[in-house]
């Protein structure tokens, strides 16, 4: 099947920062999809003869990639919005509580479809998802995903330091985990991450399996936590006091790797960062819950002398939002606090081609190059009166940075999964 769309379309190839000629737009352009796959992208005055049997349907707006969230966690959908308390705390009133009840299948299986089409809502078509220590949260995750079709990367959940009801042990946890490999791997657009939830809630043996895990199965990534907040970091110091910073406690279990995604990075040390660039590991940078948790604002400037690989993630329920692209503003006004004035453009890779290299899914997704899948999103810059009046007559960039500071949910017309509209606002 062959399909054309004529718009104006727009992505970022790699980081404009150290190249803007990573910026390609074609402000009147067309996007030709064969079985879900980009065949053509291009100026519609140079392409549209070449498919002139092919029906061009027109779409209202700015196509960009679809956006990858690079950390959220579907279990706390329901406590989105939970008040008080920093990260320790607030785990404990209000995350463990929620997370016990994905024992249930048929809980599981509600929230992760909700959780689906909440991220289809918001324009993301690819995230790598935190679920529970549960392997039937994986299942019901994995299950939803399969019958829409979304890329996802998951895995169950390590933590045998956790709470009752969430806490498993070595030998169970490397074993759903094995189980849970076999039982996806290669199945739709899914991928495997082994999870430990972070330092604190695994025993070493445990730490020590995962690695052991990450090295028997080459095509998984590592999922976990990493600096987030102060306690957690004094915490994690007086646990591990043989490891030079809270990177080092992961690496001594062979858990630094290029194939590690770290949440967070608000409080790294130099050391680590060096050791983080060497690795290829990356950061997953979650503003929004970063400034609702009261952990801190990560330093891209610090990020950027040690040319860290980075993503963007919503960090859902501690982060406030589903919505990557305003998400993308508050990545804007939390670097504003370390003196880093984000480029709207850079904003816009972080959370596309960035996070997609992050998942290591960047040759499948996030640029809107030939070859890649056709997961798009459609975004209206006048989707509200405000954004209608700000925008109207401005230039690409500030369009996009208005976008981003003042876009949500509401500026997503439509969502494509492999060039089918999975997501459509107005038929809602």
């Amino acid at each position: 099947m062959i399909q054309a769309f004529r718009a104006e379309i727009l992505s970022v190839s790699h980081d404009p920062q150290d190249d803007p000629a990573a910026i390609r737009h074609e402000p009147d352009g067309l996007l030709v999809v064969e079985d879900g796959v980009i065949a053509a992208r291009g100026a519609y005055a140079e392409l549209a003869g070449r498919y002139g049997q092919v029906p061009v349907e027109t779409l209202p707006g700015l196509v960009v990639p679809g956006f990858v969230d690079a950390h959220v966690h579907y279990p706390q959908t329901d406590r989105i919005a939970a008040h008080g308390d920093q990260l320790l705390d607030w785990l404990e009133r209000h995350i463990f509580p929620a997370e016990k009840a994905f024992a249930d299948k048929a809980h599981a299986d509600v929230v992760a479809a909700f959780f689906l089409d909440e991220l289809l809502r918001n324009g993301t078509t690819s995230a790598l998802v935190y679920p529970t220590v549960h392997e039937q949260s994986v299942d019901a995750l994995f299950e939803a995903a399969l019958a829409r079709d979304m890329r996802i990367v998951s895995g169950k959940v390590l933590m045998d330091l956790g709470p009752e009801g969430l806490r498993d042990t070595p030998a169970s946890g490397r074993a759903g985990t094995e189980a849970l490999i076999r039982r996806w791997r290669g199945r739709g657009r899914l991928g495997y991450a082994v999870t430990p939830r972070f330092a604190l809630a695994c025993s070493d043996t445990q730490l020590a399996d995962a690695g052991a895990l990450l090295a028997q199965h080459p095509e998984v990534l590592l999922h976990t936590h990493l600096a987030e907040n102060l306690r957690e970091c004094a915490e994690v110091a007086a646990r591990f006091p043989e490891a030079a910073d809270y990177l080092d406690a992961y690496d001594r279990f062979g858990l630094v790797s290029g194939r590690a995604v770290f949440a967070h990075g608000v409080h790294l040390s130099e050391r680590a960062c060096h050791r983080l660039h060497e690795s290829g590991a990356g950061i997953a940078v979650c503003p929004s819950s970063n400034l609702f948790l009261g952990s801190g604002c990560f330093d891209f400037g610090q990020a950027d002398r040690h040319g860290l690989r980075l993503g963007l993630g919503t960090d859902v329920g501690a982060g406030t939002t589903f919505s990557l692209l305003h998400t993308q503003g508050i990545a804007y006004q939390a670097a504003q606090m370390k003196g880093t004035a984000l480029d709207p453009f850079r904003a816009l890779w972080l959370a596309t081609g960035g996070s997609a290299a992050l998942l290591h899914i960047g040759d499948r997704v996030g640029r809107l190059d030939v070859g890649q899948e056709a997961d798009f999103v459609v975004l209206d810059p006048c989707a509200t009166p405000l954004l209608a009046r700000r925008t109207r007559d401005a230039g690409l960039a500030e369009r996009l940075f208005a976008l981003q500071v003042l876009g949500d949910d509401r500026a997503v017309a439509r969502t494509y999964l492999l060039g089918r509209c999975a997501w459509n606002r107005d038929k809602t």
